[in-house]
């Protein structure tokens, strides 16, 4: 479990589910997703993100706002599949309700996060990866400290092509790097 000042992020609970596939369902948070998802792949993908997280010690945690104990989502760092260019790497990533967002709590607990990385894990290096168009999660990216590697752009395997989402970017952090704040 890491903390922030306004962030618990834990391992997944039953009761998680109710919250996170209201949030796999929302058109406008999965916008630079394939699809939304219904409540069995969203129960499907809380297993394996849980199975990664038992595995490995760390994973998507959820993200669970400490005042009012809600989970509003994922924070967290995971194995990148096989099937990207980058792999083998870890990558942060995020998902959080539109409820919460522009309030900085992604990059808060993406810097908890990185700072794990690299403190705990001992990694040298992190990557994230997002749709081109998905400016607002470029701009977590980079507020916490990522840079563009324009040379390793690629399109995503997962997405189908001619769709608008299959050109990804992938960002970067050492830990040499400093951490944005």
């Amino acid at each position: 479990m890491l903390s922030t000042d306004r962030l618990i992020l834990r391992k997944w609970r039953q009761e998680d589910l109710v919250p996170f596939s209201l949030l796999n369902a929302d058109p406008e948070v999965m916008r630079f997703f394939p699809s939304v998802q219904t409540t069995e792949e969203t129960r499907a993908s809380m297993a394996r993100v849980q199975a990664h997280i038992e595995e490995n010690g760390f994973g998507f945690w959820v993200a669970e706002l400490k005042a009012e104990k809600q989970c509003i989502g994922f924070i967290g760092l995971q194995q990148v599949a096989g099937i990207l260019p980058c792999a083998p790497a870890v990558e942060i990533g995020w998902r959080l309700d539109k409820s919460v967002w522009g309030q900085g709590l992604a990059p808060e607990g993406a810097r908890a996060c990185l700072a794990y990385a690299f403190s705990k894990l001992g990694l040298e290096e992190v990557v994230s990866f997002t749709a081109a168009k998905n400016v607002p999660s470029r701009r977590v990216m980079e507020k916490i400290g990522m840079i563009h590697d324009p040379a390793a752009s690629f399109e995503h395997p997962a997405v189908s092509r001619g769709s608008t989402i299959r050109d990804h970017v992938l960002y970067r952090i050492r830990a040499c790097d400093p951490i944005g704040f």
